[in-house]
């Protein structure tokens, strides 16, 4: 559908809040005069999908975020947080966050699998929205830039957990703490607690999954004994915490042993948040 179709269906039918417009007239992410990044961000974009977001965010899963102003406000930063939930709702939550709801609105950059350039439309989408093609270059490239970062260490592990593991970290990899080292880019730990209980999955079958070439194939009390409804995930509450800023410095290329070490200052700091979320909420869906 032409980009020009899209924008006269989203202005007639499609109200969009002052809330959301304060946000991305207030993104800088260094912009040409034609409103794109060198990645092909274009933050008028937003638009288009910001909406139904703020709608997931406010009402389905009542977000509640603590912590935001311990993200700068401007220059480069690392999120860190723990994955969950089968389906990767937590760093779209993340990046509502950042952007409506922190005073100054920050723009998360995502990281995404090698593959999606070769995806028509999806990578044109994708540059759209503001994700990047999760290289060693980009990352090095955003940061140097100013960027916001979210990077999930414990990557497929994390997110395809059975619930008997929920809220029990994966093994972090290296990557971002080199990649931190190497560009002097403060890390902010983020605790997400809600995901767990979004799609609780009781198993995990792998047989199943290797043949749909996908990364797991659960089974919850609602999928697939539900058919199609059963794939939405739970209306649970989300609360998101958001860590002091961390600083590290050192060798990017040490040995593993000592970059392990600072990472799992990291996961600590990951584990003492979350520690608190739970400690904190009266229940999973209130």
């Amino acid at each position: 559908m032409p980009t020009q179709l899209l924008s006269s269906l989203f202005e007639r039918y499609v109200p969009i809040s002052s809330r959301i417009w304060k946000s991305i007239e207030a993104l800088d992410e260094g912009q040409s005069e034609d409103g794109f990044d060198p990645f092909g961000f274009e933050p008028v974009f937003l638009r288009y999908i910001l909406p139904f977001c703020d709608w997931l965010y406010q009402v389905y899963f009542d977000v509640e975020a603590v912590g935001l102003e311990n993200i700068p406000d401007s220059g480069p930063v690392l999120l860190i947080s723990n994955h969950s939930g089968q389906i990767p709702m937590d760093g779209m939550l993340i990046g509502i966050a950042c952007l409506l709801d922190k005073k100054q609105p920050r723009m998360i950059r995502g990281m995404v699998e090698r593959w999606i350039p070769d995806l028509p439309f999806v990578s044109w989408f994708f540059a759209r929205t503001g994700q990047v093609v999760g290289t060693r270059e980009n990352a090095r490239l955003l940061l140097r830039r100013g960027g916001c970062l979210l990077v999930f260490p414990e990557g497929v592990k994390g997110i395809s957990k059975t619930y008997d593991r929920a809220y029990q970290l994966e093994q972090f990899g290296l990557g971002f703490m080199r990649l931190a080292l190497e560009t002097g880019t403060p890390i902010v730990p983020v605790g997400v607690i809600g995901g767990e209980e979004q799609y609780p999955a009781i198993a995990n079958l792998e047989g199943i999954a290797k043949l749909a070439g996908a990364p797991a194939f659960p089974i919850t009390p609602t999928w697939p004994t539900l058919g199609p409804l059963g794939g939405l995930p739970l209306p649970v509450k989300y609360r998101l915490h958001f860590g002091e800023p961390m600083h590290f410095h050192g060798d990017p290329d040490d040995e593993d042993r000592i970059i392990r070490a600072h990472v799992e200052e990291v996961t600590d700091a990951i584990e003492s948040l979350l520690e608190q979320g739970l400690d904190e909420r009266a229940g999973v869906f209130i």
